[in-house]
């Protein structure tokens, strides 16, 4: 899950880290009770490129910075993360603006080659880490990252040394690590980034700006943090998906997934491709889905227009095939679903599921194997299959 930016900073204040006073406001009227002379105006958005979209403004008087915040408060993010949807902002952060001496990178992300947290850290702040790795792999230094948040002391001299810090700076510089690094275990986080970490004219190091993403799966112990959960970052559908405990991720394909496990929902979608088909996203009902769960699936990948056929591939472990055969029938009778449905069942109770499928006399077509679901599901887009 992502959090806001303000958000982020305040877990991060918990830390030690430093971080320029600053204020979270929802409309105009909020703004003039501030009365700031100069501050940066920030839209409180769940993607990154705010700045280059013009998110974020730089106010010089009192009149300024309201005229930043008339524009960003409800202004529409739309780029490469956000989607051609775009997401609203209906906050901004206005904080106090830092004479900036240098700009610097510093989080932490978890390492799958080596399966362990690691810290990373750049010299070269301001920009994407993707872009200082492409070009300049030399700028970018990686120290493990123990499993109670520690980093060693001599991991944090070397990062002093590679940053180019010196005397209280380098020791305030290894003490915001270690505070990140301890962030980062602590809230279960997924990724956390300073970007940029920057030094003033005093030598003094703060946070300017924090993205923070936790572990979804952690979130029935991050009591605090699931209660940061913005519905307005998401799309209708995302929302409805979260409040059904489905997976869902929409994609710009035309053939709708319904499966019922991560891995299998993914082999879905490359033997998808395989055939030359594209599929319109990623929905995993999960292991004990309901009728109600089919559903309301069923709902969320018909409330996308790209949607042109339905592919439902389901492995019954968990999942009893009879149960999900009856699911799918009676989300078949309410919605009145208009598009191609394939359906593909195995394992528990999957004659007794095949049965039911054949015997509701509805127009669905089924598959004994994965493959052949695929296939069919390609084949009635080809041939310009569709029900009346």
């Amino acid at each position: 899950m992502n959090i806001h930016e303000y958000q982020a900073k305040e877990i991060l204040k918990e830390y030690g880290i430093p971080i320029p006073e600053y204020w979270v406001v929802g409309s105009v009227v909020e703004v003039e009770k501030l009365n700031l002379t100069e501050g940066v105006v920030k839209i409180q958005v769940h993607a990154g490129g705010r700045g280059k979209a013009g998110g974020v403004k730089f106010g010089k008087s009192k009149q300024e910075i309201l005229d930043h915040a008339k524009k960003l408060i409800g202004m529409k993010l739309v780029n490469n993360q956000t989607g051609p949807e775009g997401v609203i902002a209906h906050k901004v952060l206005i904080t106090k603006p830092v004479d900036i001496k240098k700009e610097y990178y510093l989080g932490a992300v978890i390492d799958r080659e080596k399966a362990r947290a690691v810290l990373i850290a750049s010299p070269e702040g301001g920009v994407e880490i993707e872009e200082v790795a492409e070009k300049h792999p030399e700028k970018i230094l990686t120290l493990p990252i123990g499993l109670d948040g520690s980093v060693k002391p001599y991991h944090l001299l070397r990062l002093a040394n590679f940053m180019g810090w010196r005397g209280e700076t380098a020791k305030m510089g290894m003490d915001i690590a270690q505070g990140v690094a301890r962030a980062f275990m602590e809230k279960d986080a997924s990724l956390l980034e300073i970007n940029p970490l920057v030094i003033d004219e005093n030598q003094k190091l703060w946070a300017l700006d924090a993205k923070l993403s936790i572990d979804d799966n952690a979130l029935f112990r991050q009591k605090e943090i699931a209660e940061f959960y913005d519905p307005s970052q998401h799309t209708k559908s995302e929302v409805a998906a979260k409040e059904f405990d489905l997976a869902y991720i929409a994609l710009d394909g035309n053939i709708g997934c319904m499966v019922n496990g991560a891995g299998l929902a993914m082999s879905t979608m490359d033997i998808i491709h395989y055939y030359g088909g594209k599929p319109a996203n990623f929905l995993d009902v999960g292991g004990g889905a309901s009728a109600e769960k089919v559903a309301e699936g069923f709902k969320i990948i018909l409330s996308d227009p790209k949607v042109k056929a339905i592919l439902v591939n389901i492995f019954g472990g968990i999942m009893n095939c009879a149960t999900m055969a009856e699911g799918i029938i009676a989300a078949e009778k309410e919605l009145k679903v208009k598009v191609p449905l394939v359906v593909r069942l195995e394992g528990t109770n999957v004659e007794q599921g095949k049965k039911l499928l054949k015997d509701s006399g509805l127009a669905i077509t089924t598959a004994d194997s994965l493959a052949e679901a695929a296939q069919k599901s390609v084949e009635v887009l080809k041939n310009g299959n569709t029900r009346k």
